[in-house]
């Protein structure tokens, strides 16, 4: 029964109000997810970010359709934000997204998911599998984060 750790980040050429602000609208996150995921927000938008804010979301993992449901859990502009999955594939995922004034109208954006998997402990034997897919997804995200805001 482990809870995983997962941990990137990314310095982008932006203002940290901006870069918060780039991240914050839940429609950005459709444009920086790989395309294979068919991710499709469900909530109506405009969607009004705050803590306890609820966000439906559609995607498939490994060809299974998913629904997903995430809830605000923190919210300190231009610091950080948290989501909460409340219905999904994971018995646990928070992801915290947290942003750093580097000076110069530069961010550092990090993010972290604590997660646990589905059917514990013997889920955990498919933990490799899990890794590689969010290495995939966050490579995707960086990329195109550098190509819609910059290095």
């Amino acid at each position: 029964m482990a809870e995983y750790v997962f941990k990137r980040s990314q310095e982008i050429a932006r203002p940290r109000d901006e870069v918060f602000d780039f991240f914050s609208k839940a429609e950005n996150l459709q444009r920086i997810t790989p395309p294979e995921l068919d991710f499709h927000i469900v909530t109506p938008m405009p969607i009004t970010i705050a803590q306890g804010t609820l966000i439906d979301y559609q995607l498939k993992l490994y060809g299974f359709p998913i629904r997903w449901r995430s809830e605000i859990t923190v919210w300190d502009p231009p610091n950080e934000f948290a989501d909460t999955q409340l219905t999904g594939p994971y018995k646990q995922w928070i992801h915290t997204h947290r942003f750093s004034d580097l000076g110069s109208g530069r961010t550092s954006m990090e993010d972290e998911v604590c997660y646990r998997l589905p059917f514990e402990p013997l889920a955990d034997i498919g933990q490799f599998m899990v890794e590689r897919q969010l290495n995939y997804i966050f490579g995707h995200r960086r990329m195109s984060v550098e190509k819609l805001l910059g290095k």
